[in-house]
């Protein structure tokens, strides 16, 4: 009881304690100045080729999925910027049109009710929404972000959504006039490859590609399927390319590499697939693994994430190291360790590239693309789940 008593009355003590018992660093502390609220700052009419767009899938809470810009050359500060991106969304940018384009989905109710898809404008002035294109039938492929579901096409006029129902299909939107044209089926085929000035192809499940080109109402004017350009139960490419010019570098789950030239109307393969992984079975066996497993610099050179623990379902598991192929010598001409498994790499369009990679506990490393050296890491800071990564261009 005494010891009670006493602790109480310490306690009291403490309580009645004079303000001027500050200690001294305290009673000379300057207030922090007020911030005006709200405080925005803008951002620059021409963005800095170290900027990236980061798509966050965000797996927490997938209804408020976003599109983060993000500055790797900032340590200190590289999230500049979010675009909404609801629900399974898809990303594209033009500085052309001074756009960021998103394929989303809303639901009335949040994650029930009405549902509604549509492509939403955003000015890459301040990230305001500016427009909006109501998609119709509810059809819009619902899915991890891929790229190649939502792409551009008639010199950016137009863009072209994937639809899933199961049933797959096309749909064209006119972005200049904020309409639909077209949807047009695509049994058996799946992802949009720009084709041709007005076109795009589609892998299909038989291991052929189908090329269509639009006429100016968004139909089909013309089409083609070129058999057997992939072997599917062997060799299964990963469906995001690396796209030097027109032509699309394409990476196999064991390692091929596989061009095609979108230059003209029709997709036509590259000659001469070759082979930038170990044997099958071989130890370590190295093969491609990630989500966003291949990227191209300026240059030409390709960029493959490679897992030394390769084997039936390690596609998705992300690379422990980068591997930078030269396609035109069709050889390997460096290979960079990374400081952690990632599953998403891409390289900047900088005088002096680096390679920016997403780690899969969220953490954004950057690299040297001329060296592989380590430069600094972003943390995870800037997304929760980042798992495309777009440069500025």
């Amino acid at each position: 009881m005494r010891l009670f008593v006493r602790l109480l009355s310490t306690a009291l003590g403490l309580a009645v304690l004079p303000a001027h018992a500050a200690t001294p660093a305290e009673s000379y502390a300057k207030p922090l100045p007020e911030e005006a609220i709200p405080s925005v700052t803008a951002l620059p009419a021409q963005w800095p080729k170290s900027w990236v767009l980061i798509n966050d899938f965000h797996f927490n809470a997938i209804v408020d999925g976003r599109v983060v810009v993000v500055d790797t050359a900032s340590a200190n500060q590289p999230l500049k910027g979010i675009v909404r991106a609801a629900q399974f969304a898809n990303s594209l940018v033009s500085t052309r049109r001074g756009e960021i384009l998103t394929s989303e989905t809303f639901y009335s109710r949040l994650t029930r009710g009405e549902r509604t898809d549509a492509i939403t404008i955003w000015d890459m002035a301040d990230l305001k929404p500016k427009g909006e294109i109501v998609l119709p039938g509810g059809k819009r492929q619902l899915s991890v972000t891929y790229p190649n579901l939502f792409q551009f096409t008639n010199g950016e006029k137009w863009a072209l959504v994937a639809n899933f129902t199961p049933a797959q299909s096309v749909t064209v939107v006119d972005l200049d006039g904020r309409k639909v044209l077209n949807e047009i089926d695509l049994p058996g085929c799946a992802q949009i490859y720009p084709t041709g000035q007005r076109g795009f192809s589609s892998l299909c499940a038989d291991g052929s590609i189908f090329s269509a080109t639009l006429d100016d109402q968004g139909k089909v004017a013309t089409s083609r399927t070129i058999k057997a350009v992939q072997d599917i139960d062997r060799q299964p490419l990963f469906s995001a390319p690396a796209m030097v010019g027109r032509a699309a570098w394409f990476v196999s789950q064991h390692g091929m590499l596989q061009g095609f030239d979108l230059s003209g109307e029709i997709a036509r393969p590259i000659p001469g697939a070759f082979s930038v992984g170990t044997a099958e079975g071989g130890a370590p066996e190295w093969r491609p693994s990630g989500w966003q497993v291949i990227n191209a610099d300026a240059a030409g050179r390709l960029y493959v994430l490679m897992n030394p623990a390769g084997k039936e379902g390690s596609h998705k598991d992300g690379g422990t190291e980068v591997w930078v192929i030269d396609p035109a010598k069709k050889a390997r001409v460096a290979r960079y360790p990374l400081k952690a498994q990632s599953v998403a790499v891409a390289v900047t369009r900088e005088d002096q590239p680096h390679m920016v990679l997403a780690r899969a506990d969220g953490v954004i490393d950057v690299y040297d693309a001329a060296s592989g050296a380590f430069v600094r890491t972003l943390g995870a800071t800037v997304a929760f789940n980042p798992i495309v990564i777009t440069p500025v261009q």
